[in-house]
């Protein structure tokens, strides 16, 4: 089995390396990460300017542009053989309800799906976790699962695990995206030059987050695992908007 591996906080990041380490137990893998921490990327391509890929000591890929940008590159002519499956993570941080818009994980997985390859989205429920490898055991019994199955439509998966050991572990649960609500204000701030600057405030907590979203399941300690599509056409509305366009000539 081959395995394209990528993330979004960088081709150094201890959740990417510790996953590597156990994947290599049962597939080939490829790892094609960003050079820096591109959390935030969401499905942002660069193009421009051309993009370098240069290879690390340990044998590692490194490209000096998106989540994105690595997978794309490296589906497209970087690898000699397509991968049987993507797995972009481990993030250090949870990537759940409206967090998936936005994250560059998230993206990543996004790419190898979009070009037809099943792949998964990784990520911790906290950030700087130190349960990486609970993660990554939990990823090396789901691709083997995953390999064995009949599942032969497109898939894409959004994986969250809790920050707990391997036995705490309560099991999995298939699960929705919950929904937050508004993140919270802007953080203002004053340069040494008397500039204005601002950071993103941060997330807000989950308005939606009952029992059946990915919020509710990481928190009661299971794995929350969550299809995703990209499809944005919301379809309900396409017969009221016709209706109302034709009212309106």
């Amino acid at each position: 089995m081959k395995i394209l591996l990528s993330n979004d906080d960088g081709y150094l990041a201890p959740g990417l390396n510790i996953l590597a380490k156990h994947l290599r137990k049962i597939a080939d893998i490829t790892v094609v990460a960003p050079e820096r921490n591109r959390s935030g990327a969401s499905n942002s391509l660069t193009l421009d300017r051309p993009l370098s890929v240069k290879q690390a000591s340990n044998g590692f890929f490194y490209v000096n542009g998106t989540p994105t940008d690595c997978v794309h590159i490296a589906l497209t002519g970087l690898m000699q053989e397509m991968p049987d499956m993507v797995i972009s993570g481990i993030n250090d941080g949870a990537n759940m309800g409206d967090d998936t818009i936005y994250s560059g994980t998230v993206a990543a997985a996004t790419e190898g799906y979009l070009l037809g390859i099943p792949s998964f989205a990784v990520s911790m429920s906290q950030h700087q976790p130190t349960h990486f490898e609970t993660a990554a055991k939990v990823i090396v019994e789901l691709v083997k699962k995953f390999n064995h199955s009949e599942i032969l439509e497109p898939t894409l998966l959004n994986i969250n695990v809790p920050d707990i050991p391997l036995q705490a572990i309560k099991g999995q649960q298939i699960t929705r995206l919950g929904k937050r609500h508004k993140a919270e204000p802007v953080i203002q701030l004053k340069t040494p030059r008397g500039e204005t600057v601002y950071w993103v405030g941060a997330a807000g907590q989950p308005n939606d987050g009952g029992e059946g979203t990915d919020f509710y399941a990481v928190a009661q300690g299971y794995v929350s695992i969550s299809p995703i599509q990209v499809d944005l056409t919301k379809h309900a509305q396409i017969g009221t908007l016709q209706h109302w366009l034709q009212a309106n000539q």
